[in-house]
């Protein structure tokens, strides 16, 4: 059966300069610039240990069109390291390191292919004569704007069909509208795998054929959330399997701690340090964003700052750091229905609704009629009810006084 198997990535954005986070700890803000080569290392270990064919780079391998030395060197060892063990690597520039920058320009080796300025298409051959036709083009310019999709025609005679476009995904995203693209251009195209880059969240358009963005392949920032990668593909003539890999070494998370009914200072803390540890991944770094919900009074900046100080403390000679960046911290809401009412009659009935609320059978039932969750519950009691209410409200509250 003929077969092959392939690394699919994007958006590495190596030499990313972490703009607006030199606060963090010398140590974590190093570990941060570093963690973009770490990410391409992860993939170089990930394709050398598959032992797989080739591994696509779908553009914005490079954070700026003006790629240094340095950053040009570090990527050429990696490259090498696959040349020497037989891996091919076929890549696109895309938006951020397309190819009218001004650097001085390193030579790759000669298992890395780059496609050019137009759509172009390249063919791989396996040693059992298995063949790939590998469809795509780079930025001539930053600002591609053009319907390029259009410019993609299948060419017979591979056994494989595979296309590389850093693009837009119509309708999909805020990302810039480069390269704009509708799904129904790629499955017109009739390919075997769309190879896609430019989105850093990751995202599967379609399964059969498989369309993917794998997102970047680490997080640069607090809005780049959750575990970033690359997709492993095992193709052949009955199917293909797509497999997603963490290629990340720190990773951005937000987290929220419900304070309510809490009293103590000391709970808080506490409370705070167990998400830490919650949070902790084995030989990696977090940096994470706390935020503490319902507090019961106001606290000093002296006491914030103090508190967030105490919390990063230990954590930044840690290899698997969990650092603190903010501490948000929301007061609960204890006005009382006459200050709501006398804002507006809308309040009066929902209060009205609320005392009137009886419909407890049809609010859960979808969890007591749960064929697992039923065999683990008991009737709520009157007081029990009386909390949800209560607590369903004061939410309710909360929201509404935020608008």
């Amino acid at each position: 059966m003929k077969k092959v198997t392939f690394l699919h990535c994007a958006d590495l954005h190596l030499d990313s300069p972490m703009k607006g986070l030199k606060h963090l700890a010398d140590e974590v803000f190093l570990r941060l610039q570093e963690s973009t080569f770490q990410a391409l290392t992860n993939i170089t270990d990930l394709a050398i240990k598959k032992k797989v064919d080739f591994v696509l780079i779908a553009g914005d391998v490079f954070d700026g069109e003006n790629r240094s030395i340095r950053v040009q060197a570090r990527f050429r060892n990696e490259m090498e390291r696959l040349a020497k063990n037989g891996i091919d690597v076929y890549m696109i520039h895309g938006n951020h390191d397309h190819l009218g920058g001004n650097y001085i320009k390193l030579n790759w080796p000669e298992n890395v292919h780059v496609f050019n300025d137009s759509v172009e298409v390249m063919t791989f051959t396996k040693q059992d004569g298995t063949s790939v036709h590998l469809y795509g083009f780079s930025y001539p310019k930053r600002h591609v704007t053009d319907r390029w999709i259009d410019q993609y025609v299948k060419r017979s005679g591979a056994d494989f069909h595979i296309g590389l476009l850093h693009g837009h995904f119509e309708g999909a995203s805020d990302h810039g509208k480069y390269a704009p693209f509708r799904l129904a251009d790629l499955l017109e195209k009739q390919f075997d795998y769309w190879a896609l880059g430019h989105i850093h969240k990751r995202e599967v358009l379609s399964v059969e054929p498989p369309i993917i963005y794998p997102g970047n392949t680490q997080g640069r920032n607090r809005k780049e959330l959750a575990e970033k990668g690359c997709y492993l593909v095992e193709m052949t003539e009955s199917g293909t399997e797509c497999t997603f890999h963490e290629t990340y070494d720190i990773l951005w998370q937000e987290k929220t701690i419900d304070a309510a009914g809490v009293k103590e200072f000391t709970q808080l803390f506490d409370l705070c340090r167990q998400v830490i540890e919650e949070s902790r991944i084995d030989k990696k770094g977090v940096i994470l964003t706390l935020k503490m919900d319902n507090l019961e009074s106001e606290l000093d900046a002296n006491v914030k700052r103090e508190w967030l100080e105490a919390l990063q403390e230990q954590e930044k000679a840690e290899k698997d750091f969990v650092w603190i960046r903010e501490l948000h911290f929301t007061l609960a809401h204890h006005l009382d229905r006459s200050q709501f009412i006398a804002q507006a009659d809308f309040y009066q009935e929902l209060f009205s609704a609320a005392d009137q609320f009886d419909s407890w059978e049809d609010a859960l039932a979808p969890l007591y009629r749960h064929h697992i969750a039923r065999k683990y519950l008991t009737e709520l009691t009157d007081e029990e009810k009386s909390q949800l209410l209560n607590e369903a409200e004061r939410k309710l509250l909360q929201l509404l006084h935020q608008q």
